[in-house]
């Protein structure tokens, strides 16, 4: 199965230069001081790279949500129980999660994808790729074999890739799953070598003496499982989750196909951490929509080399953050084909001095 991964990470290549300068070339020739417009274009020449065309626009676009329980839950890490991931399953198919409502507010469809959770569902609309019913208690030992790990980036791989069959031009992480920012913080210490205390945070807004526990269980887990930070489908296989393999899936199956992927907090931040450690040109395609509530975020962040572009601390998940970050997306595009330029305009060009 490694070799199932290393073939479509090997079809990863950088973004297109050219288009990018293209891009660059554009924006100087719009009528606003050059750069006036920040960020975004910044985020107008990375498209570009990205989809090698100076005047992107994404027409399709999809949001995948990986799910799956975790066994970790035992240990008492949640607020909520874990059965509260299938019930919310339903409310994800059923169009009433958040995410459902800003996807539809940025015209995204929603795919709702089974890839590990602990009970069976039945619904038209369900995805159902499960590896497995959930993870072990990764506590007391590995939370899924190495099998299973690779078995779930593939799947992402393949969901990424019947994604685009259908017409997707851009994809956004979303996810469900109570316990993975355990699981999310424990793949962040293991892969960067964060303390766990700098890693952990609420989740679902636990109290400061739930939140030392979850920090102990995150060392114990570590300490237990003894991650190879070397290897990503050891540290996931170990200490990680199905939803997050999945994703690092879904990121490197979109880079392979040169489509930009939308990151939203942090369970989707540690799938980035994965495809980084397995594909490390997979970066270049990802955008970092938000910064995470969850204190770890920002270190994840900072080890992809991306900048965020909202901080409204958030923290829901779902790849909420990603879909509020397709009104940008929107703006960029929208810029880059209707504003004038001096010229159309008849605009005295700025003199350099």
């Amino acid at each position: 199965m490694i070799a199932a991964i290393q073939e479509v990470t090997g079809r990863i290549t950088p973004p297109d230069e050219q288009a990018a300068l293209r891009a660059v070339l554009r924006l100087n020739s719009l009528t606003k001081p050059p750069g006036s417009l920040g960020r975004l274009e910044e985020l107008a020449v990375r498209l570009a790279g990205i989809s090698r065309d100076e005047q992107p626009s994404y027409g399709k676009r999809m949001v995948v949500v990986m799910a799956a329980d975790h066994g970790v839950c035992s240990e008492g890490v949640s607020a909520f129980p874990q059965e509260v991931t299938i019930q919310m399953a339903y409310n994800f198919l059923n169009g009433g999660a958040a995410v459902n409502v800003l996807a539809r507010q940025g015209d995204a469809e929603v795919r709702f994808v089974d890839i590990g959770i602990n009970g069976d569902i039945a619904h038209p609309q369900l995805i159902d790729r499960k590896v497995r019913r959930g993870t072990d208690n990764m506590a007391a030992g590995p939370a899924m074999s190495r099998e299973e790990a690779m078995r779930a980036v593939l799947v992402g791989i393949q969901v990424a890739q019947e994604a685009v069959q259908d017409g997707a031009e851009l994809l956004i992480t979303g996810e469900m799953g109570i316990g993975n920012t355990t699981a999310s913080a424990a793949v962040l210490c293991a892969l960067e070598g964060i303390p766990a205390e700098a890693a952990a945070g609420r989740g679902t807004g636990i109290g400061d003496e739930r939140l030392q526990h979850k920090i102990t269980v995150i060392e114990r887990a570590l300490e237990v499982n003894a991650p190879n930070p070397a290897d990503p489908i050891d540290v996931l296989s170990k200490v990680g989750g199905l939803e997050i393999a999945g994703l690092a899936g879904l990121i490197i199956g979109a880079a392979a196909l040169r489509i930009p992927v939308i990151l939203d907090g942090f369970i989707s931040g540690a799938a980035a951490l994965v495809a980084k450690a397995l594909a490390p040109e997979s970066t270049a395609y990802m955008i970092a929509s938000h910064v995470s509530g969850e204190q770890g975020h920002k270190l994840m962040l900072d080890r992809l080399g991306h900048t965020a572009l909202l901080d409204l601390g958030l923290r829901l998940g779902e790849g909420t953050g990603g879909a509020l970050c397709l009104h940008f997306i929107d703006a960029v595009s929208r810029i880059m084909r209707e504003m004038a330029t001096f010229e159309s305009a008849g605009v005295s060009a700025s003199e350099s001095v």
